[in-house]
């Protein structure tokens, strides 16, 4: 079904722009109530991250649900995968997220989780898109829904990721810096390491409304591997702006991203003989990682980019684990949704059992050089379809040899293909790169 205003993850765009205005987001709040949340009872939750702008698509979303007849608990500033938590932990409806993740300030975005705590399918965003067509009849005086505020909502989900590190083993000893973005971890998440007993240093939790990943995060981990070194921290934590993606620095403040930090998870599980079948990476996900994975015996899928599309993939397979480079991890088996602060634990609990180090774990797996080019072309099609292209793209994974790869793929938002090789051979992969970007301008440009 076509979809006009969802994308990969909800609604997005520049706050004031259409669609995220606040007429919008009333419509959009009514369309949803109708869709999701139906019945005398129904009730969904909502938070966001600490964008300015949120506090105003908060009051016009709320409006919206009220006049369907749902009733609303406001969470404040909370990660997204908290709401996920929470909308299983209250048997909401749904639960609404106020948030445009990695993006800078002047962004926004709405996106929905389902009773289960997953991300909605296409279907049902489609659903609610076609009820913003539909003329916005408000419920009776006696239907309307009601608000109120969540005052224990941090708490719990605390607690919750707290419950997910193994009991008997605790953080004493270690010296962890945390970045949150200015973002909606700012208040749990330094609370949920410290409270596991480690001693934490914090930075990117100072939010104004407007300083929202800028220069710091996950997107930015530059400014944790400096404060590790400064601290002589063990390892560095930093996550996204709305908590669903996290990447570390181990103590020579060297970055480890999510290829990294998810086979580390796989060595954990298959030394505690823990049943894992396979995992699910992405298109971006480094060969090496795959190669790792395939070693220790197990299988590996690549999904397409994005989160929702790795949890598709989990689900038809019914394994536990997966994610993606830019650390969006997913622990199915300790929460429904990309977790970032879980997802870090996980990677905790395996060196304190171990008694070992992040910059030792990271040295077990030695990731091919990428290089990537993108192409400005006439217009966006798929490459491959062009048969030069193609056999020019086939020729080159023969030169790699099975330890290598080729990516081809069109831009979702710029007339651009891009262009990225992969393999053992940095020099190689070089040049490989640029004589296939050469044969898509030959044929596309």
């Amino acid at each position: 079904m076509t979809r006009k205003y969802f994308g990969t993850d909800g609604v997005r765009g520049r706050v004031g722009d259409d669609p995220i205005t606040p007429e919008f987001a009333l419509r959009l709040g009514y369309a949803a109530g109708r869709v999701l949340a139906s019945g005398g009872d129904a009730s969904v939750v909502m938070g966001k991250d600490t964008r300015l702008s949120g506090y105003m698509l908060e009051s016009a979303l709320e409006a919206g649900l009220s006049a369907a007849g749902v009733s609303v608990r406001l969470l404040g500033p909370m990660p997204t995968p908290a709401i996920a938590y929470l909308t299983r932990a209250f048997h909401a409806q749904a639960g609404i997220v106020i948030s445009a993740s990695h993006n800078p300030y002047y962004d926004n975005g709405i996106k929905f989780f389902a009773a289960n705590g997953r991300k909605l399918p296409d279907e049902k965003e489609a659903e609610i898109e076609s009820w913003l067509e539909r003329p916005l009849l408000v419920q009776g005086p006696d239907k309307l829904g009601r608000a109120s505020r969540l005052e224990d909502a941090k708490g719990r989900y605390i607690e919750f990721c707290k419950a997910s590190f193994p009991y008997h083993m605790s953080l004493h000893g270690l010296r962890i810096v945390v970045d949150c973005a200015h973002g909606a971890t700012y208040q749990v998440a330094p609370s949920v390491f410290s409270e596991l007993g480690a001693e934490v240093f914090r930075i990117g939790c100072a939010p104004d409304g407007l300083n929202i990943n800028e220069d710091c995060g996950s997107t930015h981990p530059q400014a944790l591997a400096a404060a590790v070194r400064t601290h002589r921290a063990d390892v560095g934590i930093a996550f996204d702006g709305d908590g669903d993606r996290v990447v570390m620095v181990d103590s020579d403040g060297e970055i480890v991203d999510g290829d990294e930090l998810i086979l580390m998870m796989v060595r954990e599980r298959l030394q505690l003989g823990q049943g894992l079948a396979g995992v699910v990476g992405t298109q971006m996900s480094n060969m090496a990682m795959e190669l790792a994975v395939r070693e220790l015996g197990l299988e590996f899928i690549r999904a397409k980019v994005g989160d929702r599309y790795v949890v598709a993939e989990l689900e038809k397979r019914q394994w536990p684990l997966g994610g993606e480079a830019s650390g969006h991890i997913l622990c199915l088996d300790k929460t429904s949704t990309g977790d970032a602060i879980i997802a870090a634990l996980q990677v905790l609990a395996r060196l304190v059992r171990l008694g070992t180090s992040l910059r030792e774990q990271r040295r077990l797996l030695q990731k091919f050089p990428q290089k990537m080019i993108n192409v400005r072309v006439r217009e966006t099609s798929d490459p491959l379809a062009h048969p030069q292209i193609a056999a020019a793209a086939a020729a080159i994974e023969t030169r790699l040899a099975g330890r290598g790869r080729v990516l081809l793929r069109a831009s979702g938002t710029e007339p651009l293909i891009r262009v990225m090789v992969e393999g053992e051979d940095a020099a190689l992969v070089a040049v490989l790169v640029e004589e296939l970007a050469q044969s898509v301008r030959t044929h596309l440009a």
